[in-house]
């Protein structure tokens, strides 16, 4: 019997070992950091490590196929491979330096989020209508002007402004963009957060972190970014 259970252990150490050789052969070089089966039968999750941060494939028990795309579970209607990449590319919400983000509270403030958000970026002003619509939430913006860096000079005013909320809103969420009337003279945290996005691998607006850590790239619905944010809440509770 022991004998058996070494020759299967073998066998499942020699799948993972071809898996590692042949995916970090084909996809540039990425550094595989696990490999674990999936509900479907037969086909397993490779995480790897690129310069763009953590992705996943899919592949079949001898790498013979890899599959690139997005695993679905029809029956619940979940999203999994979001759902693993949101745990891991989680980061530690507690060392954020929330002190250098523009914060913006409406009702209690009681559900928290941190957005990196571009003043100029479509989709950033596009989600902008969606987090109007949430009530009781204290939003944590991170300025981080990467799409027209020429006009920088804009979010540094708002962190200059008397009414840091205020000017944000203006120039991020109104339709037409409304450059603050404040000198952008101070001494300001814009260039710390560039760095800090760049640390953190933010290379697309919005970006959204949870208070459990997770993220999402890009915006969501009202009522999904309710429930995430509910569901971020209790997660870091029960740490």
């Amino acid at each position: 019997m022991a004998a058996v259970l070494a020759l299967a252990s073998a066998s499942a150490l020699a799948d993972e070992a071809t898996i590692r050789r042949v995916v970090e052969s084909k996809l540039g070089g990425g550094r595989v950091e696990s490999i674990r089966p999936t509900p479907v039968e037969g086909l397993y999750e490779v995480h790897f490590q690129s310069r763009e941060g953590p992705q996943l494939v899919y592949t079949d028990e001898n790498a013979e196929y890899i599959f690139v795309g997005t695993l679905y579970d029809a029956r619940r209607d979940r999203n999994l491979t979001e759902e693993r990449m949101r745990r891991l590319s989680a980061i530690d919400y507690g060392t954020l330096p929330l002190e250098l983000a523009v914060k913006v509270q409406r009702g209690n403030g009681r559900r928290q989020l941190v957005v990196f958000s571009d003043p100029y970026c479509p989709a950033c002003r596009q989600f902008e209508q969606t987090l109007a619509q949430v009530s009781d939430i204290t939003v944590y913006y991170f300025m981080y002007p990467v799409i027209r860096p020429e006009l920088i000079d804009h979010s540094k005013a708002v962190w200059c402004s008397a009414d840091r909320a205020k000017a944000w809103l203006a120039l991020a969420a109104r339709p037409k963009a409304q450059p603050p009337t404040a000198k952008p003279g101070c001494e300001t945290p814009v260039e710390r957060i560039l760095e800090l996005g760049r640390s953190l691998g933010v290379n697309s607006t919005p970006t959204l972190f949870f208070v459990n850590g997770e993220r999402v790239r890009g915006g969501l619905h009202a009522p999904d970014l309710v429930a995430q944010m509910e569901d971020a809440a209790r997660q870091a509770k029960g740490k």
